[in-house]
């Protein structure tokens, strides 16, 4: 990994307009958890944490909204500039471009989606356990952001159109298609996520269950991890020896 490329994208993508916009994405989950306590409905709270705000909201929403956006910048705003042929042109490792670019993209939205859930949770939650539910989503969330940054990441080396892709893939495959038809989850970086959740949580099925296996989520989180990096790093090359996409 370059040190100096994570460096630069980290600066980059903070200070862009979409940054802010994401962290106030990212603080509507508190909001919620602040509005449901006021509220004090009568539900059980480690149930609506789990299904409605972590699953629910967070995992469906924010998590690949947040990685969409830092996925398909890191890259893919150089590359649709023109300035990815300057920094292909230094004597650095495709492989090393692609995981620094990867780093980027996955620490500040691992960062921002991690202190929302927990802020939110923990809000929540307040006086009546639940650590377990937490404790499985954190550990599911930051993984799966960073399965969906190597998608997102690949997406942006692959076509121009990364970002209109990627909400395809959030919102048509994932939020749609895996819904109406259960042997397509093993494609859904969602039903990952929900999986590992479901496996370190251990609660009990009223509390919280996820359609796919934890075990089988986490070969398939490596799977496609392993997949998209190595498609990127093929397709930079190329893209290194024609001089563009």
């Amino acid at each position: 990994m370059s040190t100096a490329i994570l460096t630069l994208t980290l600066r980059q993508l903070a200070g862009q307009r979409r940054a802010l916009l994401m962290l106030g994405l990212a603080a509507l989950p508190v909001l919620m958890a602040v509005i449901f306590r006021i509220g004090e409905p009568d539900v059980d709270r480690q149930e609506w944490v789990a299904n409605v705000l972590l699953k629910g909201f967070i995992v469906t929403a924010i998590l690949p909204l947040c990685t969409l956006v830092f996925g398909t910048t890191a890259l893919g705003a150089e590359i649709e500039d023109g300035t990815a042929v300057y920094l292909l042109s230094k004597p650095l490792r495709r492989s090393q471009v692609i995981s620094a670019k990867l780093a980027a993209a996955w620490l500040p939205t691992a960062l921002l989606v991690l202190l929302s859930m927990e802020v939110s949770a923990a809000i929540a939650l307040l006086g009546t356990g639940g650590a377990s539910i937490l404790v499985g989503f954190t550990v599911a969330t930051v993984l799966g952001c960073f399965v969906y940054c190597c998608v997102f990441v690949f997406l942006s080396v692959l076509t121009s159109h990364a970002l209109i892709a990627g909400l395809i893939y959030v919102f048509l495959w994932e939020g749609v298609v895996t819904e109406l038809f259960s042997g397509t989850r093993i494609f859904s970086v969602r039903q990952y996520t929900l999986g590992v959740a479901d496996l370190i949580a251990d609660t009990s099925h009223r509390t919280f269950e996820a359609n796919l296996d934890g075990v089988a989520a986490l070969v398939l989180m490596a799977v496609v991890s392993v997949a998209a990096v190595g498609v990127a790093i093929r397709r930079l090359s190329r893209f290194e020896v024609r001089g563009g996409a």
